[in-house]
Protein backbone atom coordinates (compact mmCIF):
# COMPACT_ATOMS: atom_id res chain seq x y z
CA UNK A 1 0.00 0.00 0.00
CA UNK A 2 0.82 3.89 -0.28
CA UNK A 3 2.16 4.50 3.13
CA UNK A 4 4.37 7.82 3.11
CA UNK A 5 6.63 8.29 6.86
CA UNK A 6 4.61 10.76 8.56
CA UNK A 7 1.33 7.84 8.52
CA UNK A 8 3.49 4.82 8.68
CA UNK A 9 3.32 2.40 12.19
CA UNK A 10 5.51 0.14 12.85
CA UNK A 11 5.83 -0.15 16.72
CA UNK A 12 4.52 -4.12 17.77
CA UNK A 13 2.54 -2.98 20.98
CA UNK A 14 0.48 -0.48 19.18
CA UNK A 15 -0.05 -2.62 16.44
CA UNK A 16 -1.25 -5.20 18.89
CA UNK A 17 -3.51 -3.00 20.72
CA UNK A 18 -5.06 -2.16 17.30
CA UNK A 19 -5.87 -5.65 16.24
CA UNK A 20 -7.31 -6.45 19.43
CA UNK A 21 -9.74 -3.18 19.66
CA UNK A 22 -10.66 -3.93 15.83
CA UNK A 23 -10.77 -7.81 15.16
CA UNK A 24 -12.91 -7.92 11.92
CA UNK A 25 -10.38 -8.61 9.23
CA UNK A 26 -11.13 -8.97 5.20
CA UNK A 27 -9.21 -11.84 4.33
CA UNK A 28 -7.97 -11.09 0.69
CA UNK A 29 -6.61 -14.06 -1.37
CA UNK A 30 -6.28 -15.68 -5.09
CA UNK A 31 -8.95 -17.88 -6.10
CA UNK A 32 -8.08 -20.23 -9.43
CA UNK A 33 -11.55 -20.13 -9.87
CA UNK A 34 -12.47 -16.50 -9.43
CA UNK A 35 -9.52 -14.36 -9.03
CA UNK A 36 -8.95 -12.06 -6.29
CA UNK A 37 -11.64 -13.38 -3.46
CA UNK A 38 -12.68 -11.01 -0.18
CA UNK A 39 -13.92 -12.16 3.32
CA UNK A 40 -14.75 -10.48 6.36
CA UNK A 41 -13.82 -13.04 9.30
CA UNK A 42 -13.14 -11.86 13.25
CA UNK A 43 -9.38 -12.49 13.95
CA UNK A 44 -7.59 -13.30 16.90
CA UNK A 45 -4.20 -11.76 17.67
CA UNK A 46 -1.46 -13.74 19.09
CA UNK A 47 1.71 -11.74 19.93
CA UNK A 48 5.05 -13.53 18.98
CA UNK A 49 5.64 -13.77 22.60
CA UNK A 50 1.98 -16.02 22.84
CA UNK A 51 2.49 -17.84 19.15
CA UNK A 52 4.28 -20.81 18.57
CA UNK A 53 5.17 -20.17 14.90
CA UNK A 54 7.71 -18.43 13.48
CA UNK A 55 6.35 -15.05 11.89
CA UNK A 56 7.45 -11.73 13.12
CA UNK A 57 4.08 -10.28 13.46
CA UNK A 58 2.49 -13.34 15.39
CA UNK A 59 -0.22 -15.82 14.52
CA UNK A 60 -3.65 -14.68 13.16
CA UNK A 61 -6.28 -17.34 13.90
CA UNK A 62 -10.19 -17.55 12.77
CA UNK A 63 -12.67 -19.99 11.50
CA UNK A 64 -15.22 -19.82 8.72
CA UNK A 65 -17.83 -21.66 7.41
CA UNK A 66 -16.71 -25.23 5.63
CA UNK A 67 -18.79 -24.47 3.04
CA UNK A 68 -16.75 -21.62 1.83
CA UNK A 69 -14.38 -22.43 -0.69
CA UNK A 70 -11.75 -19.93 -0.08
CA UNK A 71 -10.12 -22.54 2.63
CA UNK A 72 -9.22 -24.45 0.08
CA UNK A 73 -8.24 -21.91 -3.03
CA UNK A 74 -5.70 -20.53 -0.02
CA UNK A 75 -4.24 -23.32 1.93
CA UNK A 76 -0.29 -23.14 1.84
CA UNK A 77 -0.82 -19.94 0.06
CA UNK A 78 0.39 -16.03 0.38
CA UNK A 79 -2.61 -14.02 1.76
CA UNK A 80 -3.46 -10.42 3.29
CA UNK A 81 -5.30 -9.45 5.89
CA UNK A 82 -6.68 -5.88 6.28
CA UNK A 83 -7.97 -4.61 9.32
CA UNK A 84 -10.18 -0.90 9.25
CA UNK A 85 -10.47 1.06 12.60
CA UNK A 86 -11.84 4.42 12.76
CA UNK A 87 -12.26 6.94 10.19
CA UNK A 88 -14.19 10.26 8.86
CA UNK A 89 -14.60 13.07 6.78
CA UNK A 90 -12.03 16.34 7.91
CA UNK A 91 -13.65 19.42 6.94
CA UNK A 92 -11.28 22.67 6.20
CA UNK A 93 -12.95 24.64 8.73
CA UNK A 94 -11.75 22.69 11.49
CA UNK A 95 -7.98 24.13 10.56
CA UNK A 96 -7.21 27.34 11.87
CA UNK A 97 -5.17 27.82 9.24
CA UNK A 98 -8.49 28.84 6.92
CA UNK A 99 -8.79 32.04 8.86
CA UNK A 100 -5.11 32.65 8.13
CA UNK A 101 -4.05 31.79 4.59
CA UNK A 102 -7.22 30.09 3.36
CA UNK A 103 -5.30 26.88 1.66
CA UNK A 104 -7.24 24.25 2.88
CA UNK A 105 -9.28 21.70 1.10
CA UNK A 106 -11.04 18.54 2.76
CA UNK A 107 -10.07 15.11 3.75
CA UNK A 108 -10.50 11.28 4.91
CA UNK A 109 -8.51 10.69 7.89
CA UNK A 110 -8.75 6.79 8.64
CA UNK A 111 -6.50 3.69 10.54
CA UNK A 112 -5.96 0.45 9.45
CA UNK A 113 -3.45 -2.34 9.41
CA UNK A 114 -2.16 -5.10 7.21
CA UNK A 115 -1.17 -8.20 7.88
CA UNK A 116 0.25 -10.65 5.30
CA UNK A 117 1.42 -14.32 5.85
CA UNK A 118 0.73 -17.93 4.73
CA UNK A 119 -2.37 -19.17 5.04
CA UNK A 120 -2.65 -23.11 7.29
CA UNK A 121 -5.97 -24.41 7.28
CA UNK A 122 -6.47 -26.68 10.81
CA UNK A 123 -9.54 -29.14 10.15
CA UNK A 124 -9.25 -30.12 13.82
CA UNK A 125 -12.28 -30.38 15.92
CA UNK A 126 -10.32 -29.90 19.29
CA UNK A 127 -8.25 -26.86 18.17
CA UNK A 128 -12.12 -25.36 17.03
CA UNK A 129 -13.52 -25.60 19.76
CA UNK A 130 -10.33 -24.11 21.41
CA UNK A 131 -10.33 -21.10 19.19
CA UNK A 132 -14.14 -20.81 19.17
CA UNK A 133 -14.05 -20.59 22.90
CA UNK A 134 -11.49 -18.25 23.18
CA UNK A 135 -12.63 -15.82 20.22
CA UNK A 136 -16.01 -15.81 22.62
CA UNK A 137 -14.45 -15.14 25.98
CA UNK A 138 -12.66 -12.00 24.65
CA UNK A 139 -15.57 -10.75 23.27
CA UNK A 140 -17.78 -11.99 26.58
CA UNK A 141 -15.24 -10.72 28.94
CA UNK A 142 -16.97 -7.03 29.61
CA UNK A 143 -20.74 -8.38 30.01
CA UNK A 144 -22.16 -8.57 33.54
CA UNK A 145 -23.17 -12.52 32.35
CA UNK A 146 -20.30 -13.63 30.25
CA UNK A 147 -21.76 -16.60 27.80
CA UNK A 148 -19.22 -19.26 27.48
CA UNK A 149 -19.59 -22.21 24.60
CA UNK A 150 -19.43 -24.81 27.25
CA UNK A 151 -23.29 -23.57 28.26
CA UNK A 152 -24.77 -25.36 25.27
CA UNK A 153 -25.02 -28.96 25.09
CA UNK A 154 -22.27 -31.04 23.19
CA UNK A 155 -25.32 -32.15 20.46
CA UNK A 156 -26.04 -28.55 19.63
CA UNK A 157 -22.27 -27.69 19.13
CA UNK A 158 -20.45 -30.44 17.92
CA UNK A 159 -22.62 -30.32 14.56
CA UNK A 160 -21.68 -26.46 14.13
CA UNK A 161 -18.09 -27.44 14.80
CA UNK A 162 -18.32 -29.63 12.33
CA UNK A 163 -19.41 -27.03 9.69
CA UNK A 164 -16.36 -24.64 10.44
CA UNK A 165 -12.95 -25.45 9.47
CA UNK A 166 -10.14 -22.76 11.16
CA UNK A 167 -6.91 -21.02 9.29
CA UNK A 168 -4.03 -19.59 10.88
CA UNK A 169 -1.92 -16.66 9.57
CA UNK A 170 1.76 -17.06 10.04
CA UNK A 171 2.22 -13.26 10.00
CA UNK A 172 5.44 -12.21 8.34
CA UNK A 173 4.62 -8.58 7.61
CA UNK A 174 2.42 -6.28 9.93
CA UNK A 175 2.19 -2.21 9.65
CA UNK A 176 -0.22 -0.03 10.44
CA UNK A 177 -1.48 3.10 8.11
CA UNK A 178 -2.53 5.75 10.24
CA UNK A 179 -4.14 9.22 8.09
CA UNK A 180 -4.65 11.18 11.52
CA UNK A 181 -3.27 14.68 10.14
CA UNK A 182 0.13 13.94 11.00
CA UNK A 183 1.17 15.71 8.01
CA UNK A 184 -0.63 19.30 9.13
CA UNK A 185 0.84 22.48 11.07
CA UNK A 186 0.47 21.97 14.71
CA UNK A 187 -2.27 24.22 15.04
CA UNK A 188 -4.25 22.42 12.25
CA UNK A 189 -3.76 19.03 13.82
CA UNK A 190 -5.20 20.65 17.68
CA UNK A 191 -8.06 22.04 15.60
CA UNK A 192 -8.69 18.63 14.04
CA UNK A 193 -8.72 16.45 17.64
CA UNK A 194 -10.94 19.04 19.28
CA UNK A 195 -13.33 19.10 16.41
CA UNK A 196 -13.39 15.37 16.90
CA UNK A 197 -13.72 15.32 20.62
CA UNK A 198 -17.05 17.70 19.94
CA UNK A 199 -18.10 14.94 17.89
CA UNK A 200 -17.16 16.15 14.65
CA UNK A 201 -18.81 19.38 14.93
CA UNK A 202 -17.15 22.72 15.10
CA UNK A 203 -13.86 23.12 15.83
CA UNK A 204 -12.71 26.10 18.13
CA UNK A 205 -11.67 28.17 14.60
CA UNK A 206 -15.00 27.56 13.20
CA UNK A 207 -16.66 28.57 16.35
CA UNK A 208 -15.27 31.84 16.55
CA UNK A 209 -17.67 33.33 14.22
CA UNK A 210 -18.34 30.82 11.36
CA UNK A 211 -20.82 28.69 12.69
CA UNK A 212 -22.53 30.55 15.65
CA UNK A 213 -25.89 29.02 15.80
CA UNK A 214 -25.13 25.56 15.67
CA UNK A 215 -24.86 23.78 19.03
CA UNK A 216 -21.20 22.56 20.16
CA UNK A 217 -20.44 18.73 20.81
CA UNK A 218 -22.80 18.10 17.27
CA UNK A 219 -22.56 16.81 14.47
CA UNK A 220 -24.02 19.76 11.72
CA UNK A 221 -25.88 16.69 9.64
CA UNK A 222 -26.95 13.99 12.36
CA UNK A 223 -26.96 15.71 15.51
CA UNK A 224 -25.03 12.56 16.86
CA UNK A 225 -22.33 13.46 20.37
CA UNK A 226 -18.74 12.07 20.44
CA UNK A 227 -18.58 8.26 19.54
CA UNK A 228 -15.79 5.64 20.37
CA UNK A 229 -13.91 5.96 17.47
CA UNK A 230 -13.31 9.66 17.57
CA UNK A 231 -11.99 9.49 20.91
CA UNK A 232 -9.67 6.76 19.92
CA UNK A 233 -8.62 8.97 16.91
CA UNK A 234 -8.44 12.35 19.12
CA UNK A 235 -6.25 9.98 22.11
CA UNK A 236 -3.76 9.14 19.22
CA UNK A 237 -3.70 12.46 17.44
CA UNK A 238 -2.87 14.02 21.55
CA UNK A 239 0.10 11.36 21.47
CA UNK A 240 1.29 12.74 18.19
CA UNK A 241 1.35 16.15 19.77
CA UNK A 242 3.36 15.18 22.38
CA UNK A 243 5.78 13.89 20.23
CA UNK A 244 5.65 17.09 18.51
CA UNK A 245 6.15 19.09 22.09
CA UNK A 246 9.07 16.54 23.13
CA UNK A 247 11.15 17.17 19.87
CA UNK A 248 10.71 20.86 19.43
Amino acid sequence: MYLPDAFAEHDPRRLGEFLAAFPLGLLVAQSDADGLVANLLPFEHLPPVQADAQGGGGVLRAHLARANPVWRAAADAEVLVVFQGPQGYVSPGWYPGKAVHGRVVPTWNYTMVQARGVLRVVDDAEWLRAQVASLTAKHEATRPLPWSPDEAPDEYIDPLLRAIVGIEIAVTALVGKWKLSQNRATEDLRGVRAALLKGGGESESEGKGESEGKGEGQRPDSGASTGAGERWMAAVMEAHLRDREGNA
